[in-house]
């Protein structure tokens, strides 16, 4: 992410995902599966699981969708598998990820929920994709604010402006709607990994070093200090994404 951050693409999705998820229609969003609907009939073929279910945010082809991107190697080596697993299984608490296990109020029995994974990860996933290169830690607590303001200034003012509010480049990353379909998880994730389906670079930018654990754990620390409360969403900001 040095001297390039999330792009301006990033955030309008998001914005709009937020504005149609208090529409009486939203449940009607491709992809996302009606309450009480049932998906027995899809059998366990990834193909029509990840179209009925997962489409509708993460994209058609599994890219350029409101949320993460699937269909993005690095994505996929960060994630640890059974925290991919528990995050369609569960959901995460305070996001628009909403839980699909049918044992959590979701639709999906534990074997469609297999082949999801599963599915994901044969289509997508690759080995080469961080070969040369030390993933920083998936999960990790905050980090320093303060001192995050200065990894901000050098490696995403240039992007989305100096107080986070947007620029030439890029969206603002301290908007309320933004922060509130995010957990301080999905913050560090894109940090990370990027949005390259938008055009942000992952943690290791374009110019100049990559950012170290320690500046990933600072920059999201300042990122969600802008975070208003949120109903729902657990104080310790530890929810997934």
């Amino acid at each position: 992410m040095r001297r390039r951050a999330f792009r301006r693409a990033t955030i309008g999705p998001f914005v709009a995902l937020a504005a149609a998820l208090i529409l009486p229609a939203c449940d009607s969003l491709p992809g996302r599966p009606k309450e009480g609907a049932d998906e027995s009939a899809q059998g366990t073929d990834f193909e029509s699981l990840y179209t009925s279910n997962c489409a509708g945010c993460h994209g058609a082809d599994g890219r350029l969708g409101p949320a993460q991107a699937l269909r993005d190697p690095l994505y996929l080596a960060l994630v640890p598998p059974d925290r991919f697993r528990a995050v369609v299984e569960s959901g995460v608490p305070g996001t628009a990820m909403t839980p699909f296990a049918r044992s959590r109020g979701g639709s999906l029995t534990s074997a469609q929920i297999d082949a999801l994974v599963q599915g994901v990860m044969e289509h997508w996933a690759s080995a080469e994709a961080v070969r040369g290169a030390a993933l920083p830690p998936y999960a990790a607590p905050l980090g320093d604010p303060e001192r995050g303001a200065g990894v901000y200034a050098a490696a995403c003012a240039t992007c989305h402006g100096a107080e986070g509010r947007g620029g030439e480049k890029a969206h603002d990353i301290v908007d309320p709607s933004y922060l509130a379909l995010v957990s301080d998880q999905s913050l560090r994730t894109t940090v990370i990994a990027g949005r390259t389906d938008l055009g942000m670079p992952d943690w290791r930018g374009k110019h100049g070093p990559p950012l170290t654990p320690a500046e990933v754990s600072d920059v999201v620390a300042w990122i969600a200090a802008h975070r208003a409360p949120v109903v729902g969403r657990p104080a310790s900001g530890k929810a997934g994404g």
